[in-house]
């Protein structure tokens, strides 16, 4: 913005930091309730880790959905939250709160990375475990092969069709698309630095069942080298534990050894974090900051459970405090969805 430029304001009734399963699930309750939402995500698409990350992992706990894919369930709540119309700010970070308003009448100034700036009335943080990136290999020259032949995830399970393939690490991520890609792949090696995985144990032993038949090879040791040219693989050396070198042929490499998150400057926000995440607290999951919520992966309480269906529980009692903010003089009775015209309408149903 330059000098005597008037800064333009995006007004909301509520901000949610997060585009995740529970930040859209958040809008419906809001929704609900006649309350209007904007939402900022660091990531380029809708959906956290859901799309970047797993969209083609199958998830098993969503109430009514004996199995549903990452990327059905946030297809599925978009198409929920449709009659509420949310805006959505991709591709940009939050970078500076302040607080405008009391704690009996919560007003925020929120600002992005992108030079946009929202007042809401109640700021709802659902930013999973906050922005997140994968823990890369230490391995000379990766960055060149990233994107091209070394992936951090699999967005479309049928582009590594055909192909060699070789998934680094020993947890479920690692032994669940070694399990998904094997009737994909034209074959698939698996490197793990030792020979005991954290991963479910009917995977362990689905995969050990393969390599006994010689459908699929299993390394020990660690990836040391790339191979190829113009980013594209040709071949990876493991080093064995006996310190040999083993030279495979390989067309694309997916090392998984998990997330590194970073809770970025919502850390300087006053919340009182505990171990890198925010306490709220089990009644309406608001934080020490009047009218500042946490859901989902960030928030922490006693007996918190790390579950999708947990951070919609959380966003259906954080929606009625929410509600006390931004309607203040209106009192709210609860309505069940299935009884209230009203609430049908919004719905659109007749």
């Amino acid at each position: 913005m330059t000098q005597g430029q008037i800064e333009e304001v995006i007004h909301t009734d509520a901000l949610i930091v997060g585009a995740g399963p529970v930040g859209l699930f958040a809008v419906f309750e809001l929704g609900l309730l006649d309350i209007r939402a904007h939402l900022v995500d660091i990531l380029p698409k809708i959906g956290g880790q859901c799309s970047e990350l797993y969209p083609e992992k199958p998830i098993y706990d969503i109430p009514g959905f004996p199995l549903i894919t990452g990327q059905g369930l946030v297809d599925n709540l978009m198409k929920q939250i449709e009659p509420f119309h949310p805006q959505f700010h991709l591709g940009e970070m939050v970078v500076e709160l302040e607080t405008l308003g009391t704690p009996d009448a919560p007003l925020f100034r929120v600002r992005t990375d992108a030079g946009k700036v929202f007042e809401a009335k109640a700021v709802l943080i659902a930013a999973g475990g906050g922005s997140f990136q994968p823990k890369k290999p230490p391995i000379a020259g990766i960055d060149t092969y990233e994107g091209a032949s070394v992936f951090y995830a699999v967005r479309k399970m049928e582009a590594m069709r055909g192909k060699r393939i070789m998934i680094v690490g020993g947890g479920d991520s690692a032994l669940d698309w070694t399990l998904n890609l094997k009737p994909l792949a034209e074959r698939i090696t698996l490197v793990h630095r030792r020979d005991a995985f954290r991963a479910a144990p009917h995977s362990v032993n689905a995969m050990r069942e393969w390599v006994a038949d010689k459908q699929m090879d299993l390394l020990i040791g660690q990836v040391t080298e790339l191979k190829g040219e113009n980013g594209i693989l040709s071949a990876a050396v493991v080093k064995g534990e006996d310190g040999s070198l083993h030279e495979v042929a390989c067309d694309a490499l997916m090392p998984f050894f998990g997330l590194t998150m970073k809770l970025g400057p919502i850390a300087d926000w006053g919340l009182g974090l505990h171990e890198n995440l925010v306490p709220a607290d089990t009644a309406k999951f608001e934080t020490n900051v009047p009218g500042i919520f946490a859901i989902g992966d960030i928030n922490t309480y006693p007996g918190k459970l790390k579950l999708i269906l947990s951070g919609f529980h959380e966003a259906a009692l954080a929606a009625q405090k929410v509600h006390r903010y931004v309607y203040p003089d209106k009192k709210l009775s609860f309505q069940y969805t299935t009884s209230s015209t009203s609430l049908q309408k919004k719905l659109g149903v007749s």
